[in-house]
């Protein structure tokens, strides 16, 4: 009986100090946990646990970067608008509202810079909605010609401005597809946007490839396409593979990554090919 007491108390001190060396981090895996062979029941309890917190503690590590990361993201794209604006109000204040060659030109400049500061907290308040679970979808069924159609004719004075081909290959007429089509709209305005940026030359295409239980919605263009390399942090918000170029075309860089969660609420995945000086194809289905 005694031999048996000191066995137990044994094993309660090595269980305790298996427990202290977890809370104090002195594991990097679960296989540095070893008990006596008689307790492996519980090891493996124990390792169970150690790899649930650890990886818990990874992903609030990994949260805690990425907040931390949009939020000086955040400050940088909203500081830039901000400091123009006051500039030109500045500039005119000192007297260059008096000045009919200048005025005009700054204050078309300052509003320009407000348009873009709207539209960054519009996409602010979207991916906040988004990502909290916020952002109600009316998902229905719709004619998604007619839809396609709008949403080219609105585009089409952008593409104009920069005698790019703005083409819809219409699907069939009675085509109605599921989900949202507000959404789904907005998905559309962003891609047509960036697919006309991004092009100097030639043509965007609109096209609705329909399978037997879904239809694959395609954006084509001939830009100046993506490398392979960044194809996969795209959908990551502010990410911009050409900053400069970004910068000088316009945008929010928050379009791709609603896209990205837009498309993900309808059970869907959005796909890309590209090459570089060739362009580049954005696709998503939706269900028939």
């Amino acid at each position: 009986m005694y031999l048996l007491g000191r066995k137990r108390n044994r094993e309660l001190d090595e269980i305790r100090a298996i427990i202290n060396n977890i809370r104090k981090n002195k594991y990097q895996t679960e296989e540095e946990i070893i008990l006596d062979p008689n307790l492996s029941a519980l090891q493996k309890a124990i390792k169970k646990m150690f790899i649930k917190t650890k990886n818990d503690i990874d992903y609030l590590q990994r949260l805690q970067k990425m907040r931390s990361q949009f939020l000086a993201n955040v400050s940088h794209e909203l500081r830039t608008p901000i400091f123009a604006i006051q500039g030109f109000i500045e500039t005119l204040l000192s007297g260059a509202i008096n000045d009919k060659k200048v005025n005009m030109h700054f204050l078309n400049k300052a509003n320009n810079h407000t348009i873009n500061l709207s539209n960054l907290l519009n996409d602010l308040i979207d991916i906040s909605m988004i990502e909290s679970g916020e952002m109600r979808m009316n998902y229905g069924y719709f004619n998604i010609n007619e839809l396609l159609s709008s949403i080219t004719s609105e585009q089409k004075s952008l593409a104009d401005e920069k005698n790019i081909a703005l083409i819809f290959h219409p699907a069939n007429d009675k085509l109605q597809l599921f989900g949202d089509k507000d959404k789904i709209k907005q998905v559309m305005v962003n891609l047509l946007q960036n697919a006309i940026k991004y092009s100097e030359k030639g043509s965007v295409e609109i096209s609705v490839e329909e399978n037997d239980r879904s239809a694959t919605v395609i954006v084509k263009d001939s830009g100046i396409g993506i490398p392979e390399k960044y194809l996969d942090r795209i959908f990551e918000r502010f990410y911009r593979v050409d900053k400069a170029r970004s910068k000088s075309v316009g945008g929010t860089g928050l379009g791709l990554a609603i896209v990205k969660h837009i498309v993900e609420a309808h059970g869907s995945k959005v796909f890309v090919k590209s090459a570089v000086d060739e362009g580049s194809e954005f696709s998503f289905q939706l269900k028939k």
